[in-house]
């Protein structure tokens, strides 16, 4: 080999190098991570707050979607029996749909993310309902319809949500790009993992991602319950009925001496 030659395949593999070292620090600049992201669920449990936080490259915006699972989800539909009572007539089946969706971005998602983005991913209400199988439908309308509902009921239980703003400065990381927000965390939400993801958006594509998790766990006697519900119906069948009767045992204790009305 030359040293002209020598000369030419060394100066490919230096710009080769380079270009690679340049990559990874690209990819490597979006971080996540959660605070509080061990929930435990004790007898004085109300919600609680989980914080995601994180650098990121100053050029881009970002969105936070916290997402359980995906899953099955039955919701009795209503109407009228006989033109005047209102009861059960059919049941909703929807697959593929999360118990739990929260989604935070830096700005709105349909202003800084193409729609087959947006689709890709599932970020939005759009594009979660483009995601989730919703059955029996008749129609397009019939099934924009029912998911609307499906997304009150959810909402009303705080189990989804979606807002733009509220990200601040990372306190952990002065010196650098960071960003910081918070969520409040629903007591409605059940035991599990929960999958946190931060997408860095530039030219309305998502050009980085970054991931955490959160996780929710009963302890203690609320745990002993819950496992013996599980596993020993029978006998958590009576506790409850000696609960009951002794709950109503103490109020008459207590009111008994009242005495009546005159």
């Amino acid at each position: 080999m030359t040293r002209k030659t020598f000369a030419t395949f060394a100066a490919v593999f230096i710009m080769l190098l380079v270009s690679l070292l340049n990559t990874d620090n690209a990819l490597a600049c979006l971080t996540a991570r959660a605070n509080h992201d061990h929930i435990t669920i004790d007898f004085f449990y109300n919600g609680s707050e989980v914080s995601v936080r994180g650098i990121s490259d100053p050029d881009v915006d970002l969105v936070v979607k916290i997402t359980s699972p995906d899953g099955h989800q039955d919701l009795k539909e209503k109407g009228k029996v006989a033109g005047a009572l209102w009861m059960n007539v059919g049941t909703l089946k929807f697959e593929d749909t999360p118990n739990l969706y929260m989604l935070q971005c830096t700005k709105k998602p349909e202003e800084i993310l193409s729609a087959s983005e947006m689709e890709k991913y599932c970020i939005g209400f759009p594009a979660l309902e483009k995601h989730v199988g919703i059955s029996p439908v008749e129609s397009e309308a019939d099934r924009s319809k029912w998911f609307g509902e499906f997304l009150k009921f959810k909402q009303s239980k705080n189990l989804y949500f979606a807002a733009d703003g509220g990200f601040g400065p990372n306190p952990d990381k002065p010196d650098q790009h960071g960003y910081y927000m918070k969520f409040a965390w629903p007591y409605q939400a059940p035991p599990g993992d929960y999958l946190v993801t931060v997408y860095a958006v530039k030219d309305h594509k998502v050009v980085e991602t970054a991931t955490s998790k959160v996780t929710v766990e009963q302890v203690g006697a609320v745990k002993a319950l819950a496992n013996m519900a599980k596993n020993n119906a029978a006998l958590y069948g009576i506790l409850s009925v000696l609960s009951a009767l002794g709950a109503g045992f103490g109020v008459g204790i207590v009111f008994g001496k009242g005495g009546g009305a005159h």
